[in-house]
């Protein structure tokens, strides 16, 4: 086989189902293999953000490889931002740049695309990605391949390659799967014993899940081993949308003094909190109303444990959910799960929409029609999604990129073939919801819900005075039909279960619903984020 076909089918074999990309002169010939070879499906979108945003979800929501295929130089640094994203939120996306031909790099010319040397680009993806490689050498390349595409799923961050364009062609065998890095069993086994000793001493203890749980399909062990230490569990603010389809005793997501006050309370004064899988970051313990003290915490991410103060290396969240099942004993009592009680019931009024009333539609609609996964952007969006019932959710919860949105509901659609929700404002549509012009070509429909505030909102909430805040009204439904959609603009909450309804009814054409908002309009949960940010950083919200 070609080094091509050997990249292709090693991606297929190592979990990648798909790939996003953007063609360009340097990444052509590869381009070439990809569409004739049929070994995955391939999609195109318009600007090279998104294609990273639409790799990067369809890695989320499976816990498996998304793909992002570039051009070298304009189209590589193009993705810096969604590849950073990416990384900081541990997503296993693989980067593909195409890149100058071996013969090329010979000549005394500077090529078009190059900005310093034409090592540049190696050394700055080197900065946001854990494992990288230049394919220079077709013997070689089929182990170097394996290397770098396992330890994107082990460590479940980005990783990059670059394909000089002409040795495509070359002659290639193909590429193995590697061994498993395994941790040491003694230290497994003593780990496990040391955190099941402190929950066994503990009157509080609770689990709080993160976004690592997602990543390596750990739901129903997390959910069982809640069950058999019969252990209340909430998610982080980044792990909202995980137990959505698993008998868990989930009592809710916790976002410290800006969330549900009884979760707030079950973490905060928990004396043995289980942390599997939690990004230590602001946002999803920079509101919280008390430090937690170490001594009575377990962190397990990142490939370490540490509890209490006691640090256990080269232990992975999988191993060590396996090694805490092996070592405690099914039962049949089930913790009785508390419900969070998501506001329901939409009064359809004339009266004007605020977001909570966007996350009653929501919600409303689901009981309806059953539901749906959810892809979002930041911004009151996201906040607002946090009142919506616990579904599959997809959102840069602690990077905050805008620009996600869009393209990552379109990358959940084509990885799952569900039709998703997407959440975005208006300052994030102008950024990358352009790619919904895409969705006629490759049959996706999602549901757009655009919250409109003509503004930059949770900027504005903090400087209120400042204009540079303020967006011109661009009436976005009103291009929805060029882009091969429906698009409509409400106005209060009346029209805003109608179109909801439409949406639901209507399949082919993706929908989007301009919801119009008054600027200062934002979710309970937003103002006590920001209010409790505000304490903390000396910010104070207008």
């Amino acid at each position: 086989m070609t080094l091509a076909e050997a990249l292709l089918d090693g991606l297929k074999r190592h979990g990648a189902e798909e790939i996003f990309g953007i063609p360009g002169d340097f990444a052509l010939p590869f381009f070439k293999v990809i569409e004739q070879s049929g070994i995955l499906p391939f999609f195109t979108l318009s600007h090279e953000p998104g294609v990273g945003f639409a790799a990067d979800a369809a890695g989320r929501c499976r816990g498996s490889l998304g793909v992002a295929v570039v051009t070298y130089g304009a189209g590589a640094f193009n993705m810096v931002n969604s590849v950073a994203c990416a990384y900081a939120e541990k997503s296993p996306l693989v980067v593909i740049s195409g890149a100058p031909g071996i013969a090329e790099k010979q000549g005394d010319l500077l090529l078009h695309h190059q900005v310093k040397t034409l090592g540049s680009q190696f050394e700055v993806f080197k900065e946001f990605t854990c494992d990288q490689v230049v394919l220079d050498d077709p013997r070689n390349a089929p182990e170097k391949i394996a290397r770098v595409l396992r330890n994107c799923l082990e460590q479940s961050r980005p990783v990059y390659i670059e394909f000089p364009r002409d040795l495509v062609n070359a002659a290639c065998d193909a590429v193995p799967l590697l061994e498993p890095s395994v941790a040491d069993p003694q230290a497994l086994a003593a780990c496990a014993e040391d955190i099941l000793t402190r929950i066994t001493a503990a009157e509080r203890p609770v689990i709080l899940a993160g976004v690592e749980v997602r990543r390596y399909g750990l739901e129903q062990k997390v959910a069982e081993l809640s069950r058999r230490l019969n252990l209340p569990v909430a998610t982080s603010f980044m792990g909202r949308g995980l137990f959505s389809k698993s008998d868990c005793p989930l009592i809710g997501s916790y976002i410290g003094m800006a969330g549900d006050a009884a979760v707030c309370e079950a973490v905060e004064e928990s004396d043995q909190l289980l942390m599997l899988g939690v990004i230590v970051c602001d946002t999803n313990f920079g509101v919280s109303a008390k430090r937690l003290d170490i001594r009575h915490t377990v962190n397990a991410s990142d490939r370490e444990v540490q509890v209490g103060y006691h640090g256990y290396r080269g232990l992975s969240l999988s191993e060590l959910v396996d090694e805490l099942l092996c070592q405690t004993e099914s039962n049949a009592n089930h913790a009785t799960p508390v419900k969070p009680d998501y506001p329901r019931g939409l009064e359809a009024d004339a009266s004007p929409v605020v977001p909570t009333d966007i996350a009653r539609a929501v919600n409303d609609l689901f009981d309806r029609h059953g539901p749906m996964p959810i892809a979002s952007d930041i911004g009151d969006c996201l906040f607002t999604a946090m009142d919506m019932d616990n579904t599959q959710l997809v959102a840069p919860g602690y990077y905050a990129t805008m620009g996600f949105g869009v393209p990552a509901g379109l990358g959940l659609q084509a990885a799952t073939g569900q039709r998703p929700i997407i959440l975005v404002g208006d300052g994030a549509f102008q950024m990358t919801g352009w790619e919904l012009g895409n969705c006629r070509r490759y049959g996706w429909d999602p549901i757009v819900l655009l919250f409109n505030n003509s503004c930059w909102g949770m900027l504005a909430t903090f400087q209120p005075e400042s204009r540079f805040n303020q967006l011109d009204d661009w009436h976005f439904a009103d291009m929805c039909g060029p882009l091969g959609g429906d698009g409509v603009r409400v106005n209060n909450r009346a029209e805003l279960q109608a179109a909801l309804e439409q949406a639901v009814a209507t399949r082919g054409r993706f929908q989007l619903i301009e919801i119009m908002l008054a600027p200062d309009a934002r979710s309970a949960t937003l103002q006590q984020f920001i209010e409790a940010q505000g304490r903390r950083t000396g910010m104070r919200p207008g």
